[in-house]
């Protein structure tokens, strides 16, 4: 994996670059769409590559080893035979998963114990077989095992899981540099910074996580339930001490205002179950401000649901249809709204990409920040 930087805002630590990979080239800042159990809900593969433009798409180990499990996925080459996707993919280590597993998990240092969701069936994570497990899923991009703290979180239980976290990347590494990739093409591994809201914690964590050198870094627990002045401020603690040079990856964000205001203090990569989670849901994310679709005054509404949109769905359905549509519970009103979210993230953070390099990104974003946020 490379990663070019390729212009800086002058006003504020916002980027643009480009990260490469054996499956394509992804132009950051970039927002990627959340496959959980490999696929992106709601939509089609040549929706995500034609009406939404996305660059890559997560999956999620956890998910992933339950169902289909790893002997299906070897079989067939990997996560991207068996779903059809021929772009990047990057995944998420399951340790968020196990983490929110909180009445039937217990982590020790060897690794977590966990039973199963679907079945209560007993299994065991440890950063080797979590490695071995996403090499096998055949990820672009791997994330490291680490323990993802709560919030609220105690100083002292932050404390012992950073320094277990750091124990847990040493192993993560030493297996994946003893191992190779499966399927041909080349794959890379990001640590993740932890600490809570603990700014000593973070500043150490990232400082062990920088020392590591690796293609890329992501910085984890954060959007847990914290303000988001808590994670603006350990957002900006971390990306001063992790490397300019390689990307960025604030896991798990987030609202389109938390976007805007995190690439502005230097990150890349973002990902979040909220714009297909909120669309079945009927929240609509526009240009203008939040839309509850669910609301009796778009029950008339025959305007287009974002008309200078250049998505299909935007401009052949009528609000009052995808109101419609949601209160029925018809699926075409999940999968309507679903596009609609992605493909508005998407061109979010592409708008902010132009905008960066034009050197215009700070006062883009303030204006955008306070228009994103209203509920219309």
């Amino acid at each position: 994996m490379k990663f070019n930087l390729t212009a800086q805002d002058p006003l504020s630590k916002a980027r643009a670059g480009e990260i490469t990979t054996d499956h394509g080239t992804i132009q950051t800042p970039i927002f990627m769409p959340v496959g959980t159990a490999g696929t992106v809900k709601a939509v089609h593969q040549h929706e995500l590559k034609q009406d939404i433009s996305a660059q890559i798409i997560l999956g999620n180990t956890y998910h992933l080893y339950l169902r289909p499990g790893l002997n299906t996925l070897e079989s067939v080459g990997g996560l991207h035979k068996f779903n059809g996707w021929d772009g990047p993919i990057l995944t998420d280590s399951g340790g968020y998963q196990v983490y929110s597993l909180t009445e039937v998990r217990k982590i020790k240092e060897e690794g977590v114990t966990f039973r199963s969701h679907i079945d209560g069936s007993k299994h065991l994570f440890t950063p080797e077989n979590v490695m071995d497990i996403q090499r096998i899923i055949g990820a672009d991009i791997i994330m490291a095992f680490d323990e993802c703290t709560p919030y609220p979180c105690d100083y002292n239980y932050a404390k012992r899981s950073i320094e277990m976290t750091h124990r847990w990347l040493k192993r993560c590494c030493d297996r994946f540099d003893s191992t190779g990739p499966k399927y041909g093409y080349s794959q890379t591994l990001f640590p993740i910074v932890q600490g809570s809201v603990y700014k000593d914690l973070r500043v150490r964590s990232a400082e062990v996580i920088a020392s590591y050198e690796r293609e890329g870094n992501a910085i984890g627990g954060l959007s847990v339930g914290e303000p988001a002045e808590e994670m603006y401020a350990m957002t900006e603690i971390v990306c001063n001490i992790l490397p300019q040079q390689k990307p960025r990856y604030l896991m798990g964000v987030g609202t389109p205002v938390n976007i805007l205001e995190n690439i502005a203090l230097g990150i890349d990569m973002f990902d979040c179950v909220m714009p297909t989670r909120n669309a079945r849901n009927g929240m609509l994310f526009t240009k203008n401000g939040i839309i509850n679709i669910k609301n009796e005054k778009w029950k008339n509404d025959f305007s287009a649901i974002e008309d200078d949109s250049d998505l299909f769905a935007d401009r052949d359905y009528s609000k009052a249809y995808l109101r419609h549509l949601i209160h029925s519970g018809e699926m075409l009103g999940a999968q309507i709204a679903t596009l609609h979210n992605l493909h508005f993230y998407l061109w979010l953070v592409k708008e902010a990409r132009k905008k960066i390099i034009a050197g215009e990104f700070y006062d883009w974003k303030n204006m955008m920040a306070k228009r994103l946020g209203q509920r219309l």
